[in-house]
């Protein structure tokens, strides 16, 4: 049998804050003790996605030349790699700044250990309870991680609720491993991105598509609207993107609320056991 969804993930390596230097992100940094922590930051920033190297000093406090010392080291080393800014990113005079972000080499030196385990657990959870035990157990596995993140319910219709709850569902997902944030979007479609600069199960979700089919059908019933895939990791993209969209069509009439609440319900109770 598979260990209860908390021990199927290792997310160390994406934390923020204190938790920023684990061991993997480590793997990225440089080999000399004294300028490891700060290749650790730069590294952080990058999995957040595209940053000038000027609000990597910003951030960070550092001169520029040390910005630039850590990301040639990073792109000599295929982990890192600069792209030039879009037209509308370009503010003031002179040339826009390059964006710099991690490769998907970069990327997967911060997959945790487990990779081959956890997919010859899902393959022979799938032999032995065919393809409806794989889906149950994606599912209850992003209900554990969003178990925390209250439905926006009869609040469905408020832009301002479904913005909130967008903003717990990322944090949710960052405590779980994902680097999440979310930004706005504006335009004839405006609604709320959520994005996952990191997903610690991606090399699994390659052959089980079920953890990424779970995950949006959890985002539906919690958020009261159809959402849409713009980008995944799994495809090659640099994160996962979902589009919220705000005062638009609510979910389908009858969506299956149940199914979270119940394996949320179900998901808990195993966690208290395996503790």
């Amino acid at each position: 049998m598979l260990e209860p969804p908390n021990e199927f993930r290792h997310n160390g390596v994406v934390k923020f804050g204190s938790e920023a230097s684990g061991a993997a992100t480590v793997a990225l940094a440089s080999a000399v003790p004294a300028e490891g922590h700060t290749r650790s930051a730069i590294v952080q920033l990058l999995l957040e996605g595209p940053v000038t190297a000027g609000d990597i000093g910003r951030r960070l406090g550092i001169s520029a030349a040390g910005v630039r010392r850590h990301l040639d080291a990073l792109i000599d080393a295929g982990d890192a790699e600069a792209s030039a800014a879009a037209a509308w990113q370009h503010n003031g005079r002179g040339r826009p700044a390059k964006r710099y972000r991690l490769t998907a080499a970069g990327r997967a030196k911060l997959s945790h250990a487990y990779d081959d385990l956890a997919v010859a657990a899902m393959r022979q959870l799938r032999e032995i309870g065919g393809d409806e035990a794989v889906r149950t157990f994606a599912r209850r596995r992003i209900d554990t991680i969003l178990a925390g993140v209250p439905d926006v319910g009869d609040a469905g219709d408020d832009a301002r609720a479904v913005e909130q709850t967008a903003d717990r569902v990322a944090a949710a997902l960052t405590d779980a491993g994902y680097a999440t944030t979310t930004a706005p979007v504006a335009g004839p479609l405006p609604g709320v991105q959520i994005c996952q600069h990191h997903c610690p199960v991606s090399h699994v979700a390659e052959e089980f598509p079920e953890l990424c089919d779970a995950e949006q059908e959890a985002f539906v019933e919690i958020l009261g609207t159809h959402v849409q895939r713009l980008a995944t990791i799994v495809n090659g993209d640099f994160a996962c993107t979902t589009h919220v969209p705000l005062g638009a069509n609510p979910a389908e009439p009858g969506a299956p609320t149940t199914v979270r609440h119940a394996a949320r319900a179900e998901s808990t109770t195993t966690q208290g056991v395996s503790r």
